[in-house]
């Protein structure tokens, strides 16, 4: 569904890399891409890492985060959001979507962090999720972090490039954190990134990724750390993915205009995260089918599967895995419905005009055979 897109200039950027001698993580390409990542969101300080779930975690810890403590965060998103918070010993607590977004519900946010403060349970940190690519709504969500004082770490893994109200996604919250991971809109194979403009933040966050090391001639560890920074070799890659980030993220627009366009003439099916794409990266195009569409999400997956075209669910939310069923929900239902009804179809930026052809007619077959 969103394949790796690289070309040449990727090529030459590793091939850089390996000829400077710089092969063990750290070096020239590693600062350089934190500084043009930074210019890009608006943030004062980036920090390069292994992967977004190593920023989650890392971001969590620097704000204090520890066992004892909650955070709040959205259902509907991939596990390694609520891994992170695992990883620190905190607890989280989740939160349903918004009906139509599938980001974290802020009505209930607000809700819930009441209920949680009168509870008397120690809320450390708020982290939303911007869900395939669309912003959180920011601004209610900060002032509703404000007037209970805990702080915004955002989980932007999926939404680099994306922005709220004009607003670059990474300059909200206390700090942001992006993945590139292989599947997203621009990649560093396995890697992520930190931003901030809070300086403790970003220093907390660099020392604990190069296992918490003490800068003396010996080793010396006051902290326990961990070995999360990325390469440079990776960051070269990333580099030039962010050379040519704008061609891939108009590409990716291009394919939720021509699905928006196709589904609008089917009845009982939507694009899901409603009808304003203009600020998202439309890092996948995701479809709700209704109750009364007359075929279920799971034929579609199945008769595209016949064509040897790739689609899937939307996510499985997070109060509905084995492994968090003991963790506190604030639901209704939203959430559980999307994963119902929601089908996730080929997005990437390096699908050829003549693949999404075939995407578009193996569509069009699979609605005449169920007319």
């Amino acid at each position: 569904m969103s394949s790796p897109d690289t070309g040449a200039l990727e090529e030459e950027a590793v091939l850089r890399a390996l000829r400077s001698g710089w092969i063990a993580p750290l070096g020239p390409e590693v600062d350089a891409f934190e500084r043009e990542v930074a210019e890009r969101v608006g943030a004062r300080f980036a920090v390069a890492l292994s992967s977004g779930t190593a920023g989650l975690h890392l971001g969590l810890l620097a704000l204090g985060v520890g066992p004892g403590d909650v955070v709040v965060t959205s259902t509907m998103t991939f596990a390694a959001t609520a891994n992170a918070i695992v990883y620190t010993g905190a607890r989280p607590h989740f939160v349903d979507a918004d009906p139509t977004t599938g980001n974290i519900d802020v009505q209930l946010l607000g809700e819930t962090l009441a209920q949680l403060q009168a509870d008397g349970e120690s809320v450390r940190a708020v982290l939303p999720v911007d869900l395939l690519g669309k912003a959180v709504d920011y601004a209610a969500i900060e002032q509703l972090a404000a007037e209970f004082g805990v702080p915004v770490l955002a989980d932007a893994a999926e939404s680099f490039g994306a922005r709220f109200h004009g607003r670059p996604v990474g300059s909200f919250g206390r700090a942001s954190v992006f993945s590139f991971n292989g599947n997203k809109i621009m990649t560093t194979s396995g890697g992520g990134m930190l931003v901030t403009d809070d300086a403790a933040v970003a220093d907390r966050v660099r020392h604990l990724a190069t296992q918490a090391r003490l800068p003396v001639s010996h080793y010396e560890h006051a902290d326990i750390g961990f070995n999360y920074r990325l390469s440079n070799i990776l960051a070269a890659l990333g580099r030039a993915q962010l050379a040519r980030f704008d061609d891939m993220l108009a590409r990716r627009r291009e394919w939720r205009r021509r699905y928006r366009a196709f589904f609008a003439e089917v009845d009982g099916v939507g694009i899901f995260g409603g009808d304003d794409d203009d600020d998202d990266n439309a890092w996948l195009t995701a479809i709700i089918v209704d109750e009364g569409a007359g075929w279920s999400p799971a034929e579609l997956i199945a008769g595209l599967a016949e064509s040897n075209i790739e689609s899937r669910p939307l996510w499985k939310p997070m109060h509905l895995q084995p492994v968090f069923a003991s963790y506190g929900a604030t639901v209704g239902g939203a959430a559980e419905r999307q994963f119902r009804r929601g089908v996730t179809l080929p997005s990437g930026s390096a699908l050829s005009e003549e693949q999404f052809t075939r995407v578009e007619t193996a569509l069009r077959s699979f609605l005449e055979s169920r007319a």
